[in-house]
């Protein structure tokens, strides 16, 4: 596929005092003059594992549309980002991360359904309650915490559990409790208006001088589960699923070919046509949400292109 050629797998950029470099699922974030300098790569990752073959455009989807969101909520909720100065990039204040996903659900769905569909009525120490049917709303939004593996699949933890621990500090903790609820309601508020629904979602917290900030990407499809307003209701009532933009829907398509990434299960390739089909579906969920029709940075050389533009900046610093 042509299209496919395009795609950013990884980058090995040496950049003039960089410090450190780390290979995440989906980005390349390298340390240089004291900034966070984070590339969104094409890369894809489900069941905690990375598909082998990236998605064009993905990497600048999720930067945009997280710095998109970065800035609407600034005003709420202080964040590390400094400038994006390239399709691909953010770079901001690098933070002392803090070890707990901020996981917010609105709705039983996903995960939560899934525990729940197995008999279970209590999820990270929230109770749920009886006679949900599958993506039903909650009465209102419950945190379910995980912790944030450096490898492999990140644990579901209760808030009495990340406190008995010492992970982080009860007013630390309350701080990210609070931020969390503001960002998932504001989120909601910003979705709903695009004619979408904010299913669940989680956020990274790390501290920077005494401070906590937002850090990584917020409300992308790679942190972020949203439905279609419309027609939610009516598809509720007759039990025929929801349309939903999410990566729920790759995750399903490996578990319809057998990978749900236990082990020795193999993780079936992807065909051009799904690959594409991923593709589209991440810039429909750009120009829906930002209301703006997406620019496809890829011509000449991707790498070039990005390593230019960073460096460009670390100059004018």
């Amino acid at each position: 596929m042509s299209q496919n050629n395009e795609a950013l797998k990884e980058t090995h950029f040496q950049l003039p005092g960089q410090q450190s470099f780390y290979r995440g699922k989906v980005r390349d974030v390298y340390e240089a003059e004291n900034l966070l300098i984070m590339v969104a790569s094409d890369r894809i990752s489900a069941f905690d594992h990375i598909l082998p073959r990236p998605i064009p455009h993905k990497g600048q989807v999720l930067n945009q549309i997280a710095n998109f969101f970065l800035k609407a909520t600034r005003e709420f909720v202080p964040n590390w980002v400094l400038d994006s100065p390239d399709p691909n990039v953010t770079i901001g204040y690098k933070c002392d991360p803090i070890r707990v996903e901020m996981v917010i659900r609105g709705y039983l769905t996903g995960h939560a359904w899934r525990v729940y569909k197995a008999g279970g009525r209590n999820l990270c120490g929230v109770d749920l309650p009886d006679g949900m049917k599958e993506h039903d709303p909650f009465p209102t939004p419950i945190i379910t915490p995980a912790t944030k593996a450096e490898e492999g699949h990140d644990e579901d933890i209760s808030r009495e559990d990340i406190l008995k621990q010492e992970i982080v500090s009860e007013a630390d903790y309350i701080q990210m409790e609070k931020y969390t609820l503001k960002l998932f309601e504001v989120g909601t508020k910003m979705a709903a208006a695009r004619g979408l629904i904010l299913v669940d979602t989680k956020y990274e917290f790390g501290k920077r001088n005494g401070e906590i900030l937002l850090m990584d990407e917020v409300h992308t499809p790679d942190s972020s589960r949203y439905f279609y307003k419309e027609g939610y209701e009516e598809r509720q009532a007759n039990g025929s699923g929801q349309q939903q933009l999410s990566k729920e829907f790759v995750r399903e398509w490996l578990m319809e070919h057998g990978f749900q990434g236990k082990e020795n299960q193999l993780m079936p390739d992807m065909p051009d046509a799904f690959v594409e089909i991923v593709s589209n579906r991440y810039i429909e969920l750009y120009e829906i949400l930002t209301g703006e029709k997406f620019q496809r940075h890829s011509d000449g050389n991707i790498k070039d292109r990005i390593e230019n533009n960073i460096l460009e900046y670390l100059k004018n610093e």
